[in-house]
């Protein structure tokens, strides 16, 4: 069973590999799109209740996608994936926003765990450098598994911004800013842990970014103390910006429960 499982889940290699704006890459997009106007379409009618529940179901769909992806990661790859652990913005807000739905401590935080997951999910959705650095064929798993799930996280997001708006208010942006920035130190403590070199082999991460620019922009003698602070001021201010959007459409009456 392990040989056929590894078989099926591993790396294809050779061939037609994953490009940036392929056609595989654009067709993930298009369809997370489409997903998210079929659900506006089927919820259009629907009372706020059935709404919730539609979106909740998403929200633990992913949950489920990235705690099943954990236990395939030995069989597909014969290792397991340390970089997958919850310490980039993606995987971390996924857990939050699940978290937001069984506790009340999180829930007052819902709304910020939805914008900092929507930007950092939809970015990666964008580019989805991560996958494209193995240059794997479009139907690895890694491919597959690793474009679903941050293709579901994207339509949360957004169908949280579309029937939750009126939670998304600039007033309580404080906790943008606090969440923005408990992220940025849970991702420094990932880093600090787990990178270093042992027995001759150097583990090297860059957990949400803190530890090195991804552009390579920034020396990498400097952006150890540099990128935490960038990284809160960009997260920060692009969650702000779509807070000021929200707000510009919901004045204009485009949003209507």
């Amino acid at each position: 069973m392990y040989s056929f499982l590894h078989n099926l889940l591993s790396d294809k290699k050779g061939g037609e590999i994953f490009v940036l704006f392929g056609g595989w890459h654009l067709f993930y997009i298009v369809l997370t799109l489409a997903a998210v106007v079929v659900l506006c379409l089927f919820l259009k009618n629907k009372i706020d209740t059935a709404r919730k529940k539609v979106i909740q179901l998403i929200i633990n769909i992913a949950f489920g996608l990235y705690v099943v992806d954990l236990f395939l990661m030995p069989l597909a790859y014969g290792e397991f994936d340390i970089e997958k652990l919850p310490f980039h913005a993606c995987t971390a807000m996924c857990v939050t926003c699940f978290l937001s739905y069984h506790s009340r401590f999180f829930e007052k935080y819902r709304t910020s765990f939805v914008l900092l997951g929507l930007i950092s999910n939809m970015v990666y959705l964008i580019y989805p450098a991560g996958v494209m650095w193995h240059a794997v064929h479009p139907l690895s798993y890694r491919v597959i598994q690793t474009l679903i799930f941050h293709s579901v996280m994207t339509i949360y997001g957004l169908l949280m911004l579309i029937y939750e708006h009126d939670k998304f208010v600039l007033k309580k942006c404080y906790r943008d800013l606090g969440v923005v920035i408990c992220m940025t130190l849970w991702a420094l403590l990932g880093n600090y842990i787990y990178n270093g070199t042992s027995d001759g082999y150097s583990h090297f991460f860059n957990w949400f970014f803190v530890v090195r620019d991804p552009f390579y922009a920034i020396p990498e003698s400097v952006a150890p103390f540099i990128m935490p602070f960038l990284n809160i001021a960009i997260f920060f201010a692009a969650e702000m910006a779509v807070c000021l959007i929200v707000k510009g459409i919901r004045r204009a009456k485009y949003f209507e429960k």
